[in-house]
């Protein structure tokens, strides 16, 4: 009975601070986003219940449909862009690092080294680099491609895409080492098997490998589907605020931080609308993220 009892206490002690951890900074601000989202607001003093207005408000109502509908047309970019191009040059580079190509311990570093930058300081800096008469413009210049010059920020039609490419580049190295560690604890069995019935590199690589590798792609997807809807930071330092130019560049993570905190309109907090928003995003990260998790798990299990 004792030793049941000590096993309680440090499984308590082990798991509490982590449970505390989730308690406060994931289930209360979604109770009190939910709860918020119910109530009408006067700036920042809450008033009477509203039941569902404010999500009607959201997505019938001038302008917070149209904003809405605009910034989470751009999330869809981020994750499809995330997704077709950091992800899959995440497993290319993975898959010849773990083949041990010449120089690969230094690639390693190297492809990692831009994920330990300060999210901040690599959105001013490259803010600074795309700026008209910035870093970029002045290289294709001397290289003698003055056609390619861009205002990258400041067209509504390449801006997003300019952010989406940038933050590729910081992050393509976390995915990289990622299937690179997942390739390398592929059982050596399975593939000296495979090279002895004479299979090639990309039999290998897409009957062998990638069959195997499954479970850090449902990881790898689902931190895809959560940063793609908290998109923020990214486009606070490079672009600004308002998602600038023209709301191109806007998000519903900068969407929810105005709206919230000051008013599409008028300058005035709407916590009521910024709630619902709130709980849009946690709602759509949630579900999305499970669809993807029983999608790959099927896979996985006919595998």
């Amino acid at each position: 009975m004792a030793k049941g009892w000590k096993k309680a206490g440090w499984i308590t002690f082990f798991v509490l601070p982590g449970a505390l951890i989730v308690f406060v900074f994931i289930l209360l601000p979604l109770f009190m986003s939910l709860f918020n989202s119910f109530f009408q607001w006067n700036q920042l003093i809450r008033g009477e219940f509203a039941g569902l207005e404010n999500f009607k408000r959201l997505f019938t109502g001038y302008p917070y449909q149209q904003r809405f509908m605009n910034a989470l047309g751009n999330n869809l970019k981020w994750f499809a862009m995330t997704m077709l191009i950091q992800n899959a040059l995440g497993i290319l580079l993975g898959y010849a690092l773990s083949r041990g190509i010449a120089g690969s311990g230094f690639y390693r570093r190297v492809f990692f080294i831009p994920v330990l930058f300060s999210i901040i300081a690599v959105g001013f800096l490259w803010g600074l680099y795309l700026r008209p008469n910035g870093m970029v413009n002045s290289l294709l210049g001397a290289l003698g491609r003055e056609e390619w010059k861009r205002a990258w920020l400041g067209d509504g039609s390449i801006a997003t895409y300019t952010i989406i490419i940038v933050n590729i580049w910081r992050w393509v190295g976390f995915p990289t080492l990622v299937f690179m560690t997942a390739i390398d604890n592929v059982p050596q069995e399975c593939t000296e098997a495979a090279y002895l019935d004479g299979v090639n590199e990309w039999q290998m690589f897409s009957k062998i490998t990638l069959p195997l590798i499954v479970p850090s792609i449902t990881i790898i997807t689902v931190l895809t589907i959560i940063g793609s809807l908290n998109v923020f930071e990214q486009v606070y330092t490079m672009a600004g605020l308002d998602g600038p130019p023209n709301y191109a560049t806007d998000t519903i993570g900068t969407l929810f931080y105005r709206t919230a905190f000051g008013s599409v309109d008028s300058g005035a907090p709407e916590i009521g609308i910024g709630s619902a928003i709130a709980v849009v995003i946690y709602l759509l990260t949630f579900f999305v993220s499970l669809g993807s998790i029983t999608f790959t798990s099927s896979k996985e299990v006919e595998l």
